[in-house]
């Protein structure tokens, strides 16, 4: 009896699992499909807050074995979705772990039922100048500033760079500053004075005679 209850399970087990992975798949589904755009395994943080949804935050880090260095900087990833009122995304921090962060463009605008993907390869988000060096696999607490919704702090992953997250880049090098590019011209040497030019005297007039 047991043998020929555990052959009968068999069978349906299989079709659960046949039709969860056709679930699956109609979730994936439509023209907006997911699967169209390349995306990492959600690792990262997902936070709800009123009509603001943050979706996959996390950190990208250094290789594996590597931590990135004080003093460097670090690429940021997301997605947000807005399904109230238009709100924008003005600045994103990281307190006691980085001096700055910069948002490319300035900031980031929400339309209402709006999904933005800051999701990479080239990051839109970055921290600047760490205070301390970063290793993949720790934690650390972002946050982030709306001009509606406000202040919302959030605690993200630092992900290895690698597998899925190989192909992420980390922030563009700084360029020169033209103060540098100033500072290196020789300065305008000084025209010579007037004064140092051989002048004329006048001649004398002839005096007139008694």
């Amino acid at each position: 009896m047991i043998r020929s209850s555990l052959a009968a399970a068999g069978p349906r087990r299989l079709l659960v699992l046949a039709v969860a992975a056709l679930a699956l798949t109609a979730c994936e589904a439509g023209t907006n499909s997911p699967t169209q755009d390349y995306h990492p395994p959600t690792a990262g943080t997902d936070q709800t807050f009123g009509d603001l949804s943050l979706v996959n935050v996390f950190v990208l880090g250094a290789p594996i074995g590597q931590t990135l260095p004080a003093g460097g900087s670090a690429s940021v990833f997301l997605a947000l979705n807005n399904s109230g009122s238009p709100d924008k995304l003005l600045s994103v921090s990281a307190p006691g772990v980085a001096t700055s962060g910069t948002l490319s463009g300035g900031s980031v605008s929400l339309a209402k039922q709006q999904t933005v993907l800051l999701t990479g390869p080239a990051p839109k988000i970055f921290l600047n100048d760490l205070i301390r060096p970063l290793a993949g696999g720790s934690t650390i607490r972002l946050v982030l500033d709306f001009q509606n919704a406000g202040s919302v702090g959030v605690v993200v992953p630092v992900m290895p760079r690698a597998q899925y997250y190989s192909t992420l880049l980390p922030p563009p090098s700084p360029s020169p500053s033209a103060s540098a590019t100033a500072s290196a011209s020789p300065e305008a040497t000084a025209s010579p004075a007037a004064s140092a030019s051989p002048s004329v005297s006048p001649s004398p007039s002839p005096s007139a005679t008694p």
